[in-house]
């Protein structure tokens, strides 16, 4: 039996079509975000860079759902293309600390990420404090693609 259903993977062709809307830059990762409910309704979407400040596709999913002031993030689903960072080499908060903040209880990732700027320790941070970490493989080379400037 999967960790994910069809409708789980529906959510991460979206979010990689989030991440299309990146323009390549030689310093970060195009990444796409989607933030849905239980019930699979569209609470908010992100890609890097949607925000000014090197933002990441989870911090700026989580800003539009921030604004929709929803409470219940035991039940929130983030779908994400690249694992949440667990460092930030610009200062900012890391996704990892952010998601965690929000309270989401499920996160699914379509690929780790690469050595190139640090070491990324996300997914296991994620799961050592109670989230529901899920690696959706089949879609890893779409995913990838998104950072093919950087991804060799």
């Amino acid at each position: 039996m999967s960790e994910y259903t069809s409708k789980d993977v529906e959510f991460m062709w979206m979010a990689i079509e989030e991440g299309r809307k990146c323009t390549n830059v030689e310093t970060a990762y195009n990444v796409g975000t989607v933030i849905t409910d239980a019930n699979g309704n569209v609470l908010a979407t992100g890609h890097s860079r949607k925000y000014p400040g090197n933002t990441h596709a989870e911090q700026c999913a989580l800003i539009d759902l921030d604004k929709q002031k929803l409470v219940d993030g035991k039940n929130t689903i983030l779908y994400t293309t690249m694992e949440p960072c667990s460092k930030r080499l610009s200062g900012n908060v890391p996704c990892v600390q952010s998601i965690l903040n929000r309270g989401i209880g499920t996160v699914f990732i379509g690929v780790k990420e690469p050595m190139n700027f640090v070491d990324c320790t996300g997914f296991e941070d994620l799961v050592n404090q109670g989230v529901k970490v899920v690696h959706i493989k089949e879609l890893e080379d779409e995913c990838r693609q998104l950072s093919v400037h950087l991804i060799k």
